[in-house]
């Protein structure tokens, strides 16, 4: 979530990113619509052993998370898949929630036979995707793993309390709905990409993450939060704040957003053993694509958390 606007340079860098070389790129149908995955290590895998899987960023594919498996791959069972008109993955007008996203995931899971316990890991606004996940499967998950998530948790009164603070004329809301829009009239992007915005656009209309308002608890399970914050503010943030004349405070402004996520992510994750908020000063949206070994290594440590808690269960 770190920065809309450096989203859009990462979103754009990261579809282009290849899979892993030694895993094979594969296609299954689901819902009539060809959809894209690689897996590594489920051979090996025994039973009960946790899992990877992972969710991108908006607009990215699952190749933004290449920069990881040379730690992960040799050693552990994961999935990696294409949501649809994503990368390889064909459109499907029908997926039109985050549900129908998360609904979409479990039939490839199942489809593919990758049984249970799933640690999920979600970038930017795949980490909504697994919360929601966590709260419909609850039985499935045995951890989570978030790489500097969309702050879902924000309300209306809290962004405007940042506006007034910072003497901002624009909230962090309005912003990502400008962001969307600009997508979804962007002709020269891609027509996944374009219904993917839309599909974001709908969900935060009129109110912001609406489908998230009454999630199930979450179970005590191991969870990561890893949080990039005080980034630098690069010289097209600066540019797009005066050509689309937002009237943003961009360094009081992100330092007040980047405390709300902390201390939102800090509550939900209150009651959960073995969970911790890794704070990342200076560091970029894509963590995991500028610190890989950090993540893989952080990763890791989850997924041992996560095979001790199966174990006292």
């Amino acid at each position: 979530m770190r920065s809309i606007i450096t989203l859009v340079f990462i979103t754009f860098f990261s579809i282009t990113l290849a899979f892993s070389q030694s895993s094979e790129r594969k296609f299954v149908s689901i819902n009539n619509k060809q959809m894209s995955y690689i897996t590594f290590g489920l051979e090996a895998r025994k039973a009960n052993e946790p899992v990877f899987v992972f969710e991108s960023g908006l607009g990215s594919g699952g190749g933004s998370y290449g920069s990881l498996f040379p730690f992960v791959q040799n050693k552990f069972a994961g999935l990696v898949y294409d949501r649809n008109g994503i990368g390889e993955s064909e459109i499907d007008t029908s997926v039109k929630t985050d549900a129908d996203v998360v609904k979409r995931l479990h039939d490839l899971l199942k489809t593919l036979k990758i049984s249970p316990p799933y640690l999920l890991v979600g970038h930017s606004i795949g980490g909504p995707f697994i919360r929601l996940y966590a709260s419909i499967y609850p039985n499935e998950i045995c951890g989570l793993f978030f790489i500097d998530p969309t702050d879902f948790l924000l309300t209306k009164e809290e962004d405007n309390k940042v506006k007034i603070n910072t003497l901002s004329s624009t909230g962090y809301q309005e912003l990502l709905m400008i962001y969307f829009k600009n997508i979804i009239n962007d002709t020269s992007t891609s027509d996944g990409f374009r219904n993917e915005a839309k599909r974001e656009l709908n969900e935060s209309s009129p109110i912001f993450f609406k489908n998230y308002s009454s999630l199930q608890p979450l179970q005590d399970i191991p969870i990561t939060v890893m949080i990039a914050y005080y980034k630098h503010i690069e010289h097209y943030e600066t540019e797009m704040n005066e050509n689309l004349k937002l009237g943003i405070n961009l360094i009081p402004w992100w330092k007040e957003l980047d405390e709300l996520r902390i201390k939102h992510y800090a509550e939900m994750i209150k009651n959960n053993r073995d969970s911790r908020i890794i704070l990342l000063p200076r560091y970029s949206h894509g963590i995991h694509q500028q610190d890989p070994k950090l993540v893989a290594e952080a990763l890791i440590d989850t997924y041992e958390n996560c095979i001790t808690a199966l174990k006292n269960k």
